[in-house]
């Protein structure tokens, strides 16, 4: 490759509905620094840079004409590489296809690579880089569950760079291990930063916000990157102090003061926390965190009430408030929470209706409120209404997604509530439908990962509900068999991690039940 022909290492192409994505990716690939052992090496596309700079991307609205501006086609023209950020949406962008036409008219033989967000190939990748329309490029998936985000920018590193995968994943697992200490003494010395740059009196505003985003920088780091290393050496008690720290920084601040940004890492931040403390059985703690994450949240709702992304983050706050209080059986002060998480869902959906993961969220909206209304006391009528709702949704998701076993969890999870919804409705028929339904999509799922803890769970969860229909309609033996083998299942998951709350106190609630069930069916 001609070396002085080539200005920016990547031109990065994206519909505008990505441009949230296609930040956060300029951002990871322009930051990453290549191990020192492979700089200058000779690679297969020339020397090994130190780093991938410049990389373009155009953050300009694109023009009203029907074609590439001089400045898109000048940058093309100096790009050493091309990277696509595949989604329903650049599938259908002229302007994308526009892009790889160009650069493979400009430089056949330099690399283009996928980077996929959202869908499978065939709904997400533009005209040009489909199976038949030349060589299929590299995909980087960054979707949850396949190859994710960490994964997926060493695969685009590697491969825009033209060094080995392997190097770059060894390299990665090597230092996270051996940077586990000197993390956590940089977590302290941070804190002391930011104490310290909170002290200090600023004379100039630019210089204070400067300050400011450096902290919060750090307090995000310490949230994100940081809580991964901990947990992984299992250092909780670093990992709490650090939650706290953090969570002083942000208390006692004026929202009306803050820019957005410093919100969203603000909520954000609340969320985990909660997240954790429901994990180690702190409910109440959980909700006061969830609670005031919804103050931020609807506030920045309240500034652009048409944003996506804002009302996605409002309606996270909504479910985990409902989430806390259903947790601890106060159903009728979940539901008003579920019912606003369900409505903010579902605007999504009115929004872009070809989002996969907005669908999903629709359908856990439907799937919440479904849940309250069946505890006491039990709506039947719109439970069935609710649960044949979060079914649906969840069916056309697993559609969209070809099988794939978190979509198939989503799936038989509705099949029990629908089971639930039924019962309350003495519609014993149907079920005995949705009870097949469940354990043939259930058996599918173990099949496929016997060993897969978050399956077993399903598993054991799903044993115990159909333990409690069939309890009501006298099939003792049945039941006590689903008791035994939910006991038997909590009791490996337990082994497994004998600190989650949430299966200590399934272990009770099974061993509860199997004590109050008679050994043979009443006369």
């Amino acid at each position: 490759m001609d070396q002085e022909n080539r200005r920016y290492a990547a031109f990065l192409s994206y519909s505008h509905k990505d441009a949230a994505a296609a930040r956060w990716l300029h951002r990871r690939l322009e930051a990453y620094r290549l191990p020192r052992r492979l700089v200058g090496a000779e690679g297969e596309h020339g020397p090994v840079p130190a780093r991938l700079t410049p990389i373009f991307r155009d953050r300009e609205e694109l023009p009203a004409a029907g074609d590439l501006s001089e400045r898109v086609r000048a940058a093309l023209a100096a790009s050493a590489s091309l990277v696509i950020l595949c989604s329903p949406a650049s599938a259908a962008s002229p302007w994308v296809a526009k892009e790889i036409a160009t650069f493979r008219a400009l430089h056949p033989d330099r690399p283009i690579l996928a980077a996929i967000l959202d869908g499978e190939p065939a709904q997400c990748f533009p005209a040009g880089l489909a199976a038949g329309e030349g060589v299929e490029p590299l995909a980087a998936d960054l979707r949850p569950g396949r190859d994710g985000r960490r994964l997926g920018v060493l695969k685009l590193v590697a491969g825009l760079a033209g060094v080995p995968l392997d190097a770059l994943v060894q390299r990665d697992a090597q230092r996270r291990l051996r940077r586990v200490t000197a993390v956590t003494a940089l977590a302290v010395a941070a804190m002391l930063v930011m104490a310290v740059l909170t002290a200090v009196a600023l004379n100039a505003r630019r210089e204070a916000e400067r300050q400011r985003a450096e902290a919060e920088g750090l307090v995000e780091f310490m949230l994100t990157d940081l809580r991964t290393k901990l947990k992984g050496v299992r250092r909780l008690d670093v990992f709490a102090a650090v939650d706290q720290r953090a969570l002083r920084h942000y208390q006692s601040q004026d929202l009306s003061r803050l820019p957005p940004d410093a919100l969203e890492r603000r909520a954000r931040m609340l969320h985990m926390i909660g997240e954790d403390e429901l994990d180690l059985g702190q409910r109440e703690r959980a909700l006061a965190h969830f609670r005031e994450a919804a103050r931020t949240t609807a506030k920045l709702l309240a500034d652009a009430s048409d944003d996506p992304d804002r009302i996605f983050a409002h309606s996270q706050s909504e479910y985990w408030i409902g989430r806390a209080d259903y947790d601890q059986g106060r159903f009728a002060a979940a539901r008003p929470a579920f019912e606003r998480y369900k409505t903010l869902a579902e605007r999504l959906v009115a929004i872009d209706p070809s989002r996969t993961d907005w669908l999903k969220e629709a359908g856990y909206g439907a799937g919440s409120v479904c849940s309250t209304v069946l505890g006491p006391p039990v709506d039947g009528r719109a439970a069935l209404r609710l649960c044949a709702l979060a079914l649906q949704r969840m069916e056309e998701v697993r559609r969209r997604s070809g099988n794939d076993p978190a979509a198939l969890q989503e799936v038989l999870n509705r099949h029990l509530w629908m089971m639930k919804a039924w019962n309350a409705n003495g519609r014993w028929d149907k079920v005995l439908y949705h009870k097949a339904r469940q354990e043939e999509l259930m058996g599918a799922l173990l099949r496929s990962d016997p060993a897969n803890v978050d399956y077993r769970d399903i598993w054991m969860k799903a044993q115990f509900g159909i333990a409690e229909i069939l309890l009501e309609h006298g099939d003792v033996a049945e039941a006590r068999a689903r008791l035994a083998d939910a006991a038997a299942t909590v009791a490996q998951l337990r082994a497994h991690d004998p600190a989650n709350a949430d299966w200590k106190a399934w272990q009770s609630r099974i061993r509860a039940a199997s004590a109050e069930t008679p050994h043979t069916t009443p006369k």
